[in-house]
């Protein structure tokens, strides 16, 4: 089983989504007799594509914020150091 799959996060495979829910809808047979197997796969193929977009977004947004607590902690060293004079 997988979890709900009209969500915000997967808009983009709305229409094939739909696509399959009209599929299954035909009844067990359709289903059964593998009738709704290629537009199972579109449909993976789809979620796929979307969470690897988010994934790539998570980590980039995470890398942005450690260089920018890198950077944080290399001025409170130079600080520490008494190289740089605190702003006023």
């Amino acid at each position: 089983m997988h979890s709900h799959l009209h969500t915000p996060e997967n808009i983009n495979c709305e229409e094939i989504m739909n696509a399959l829910d009209e599929c299954h809808a035909r009844g067990f047979i359709w289903k059964a007799m593998g009738q709704c197997n290629d537009i199972k796969r579109d449909v993976n193929r789809c979620l796929g594509a979307e969470r690897a977009k988010r994934a790539k977004r998570n980590r980039d947004e995470a890398l942005a914020r450690r260089a920018r607590v890198e950077k944080l902690w290399a001025e409170e060293r130079l600080r520490e150091q008494g190289e740089i004079v605190q702003k006023q």
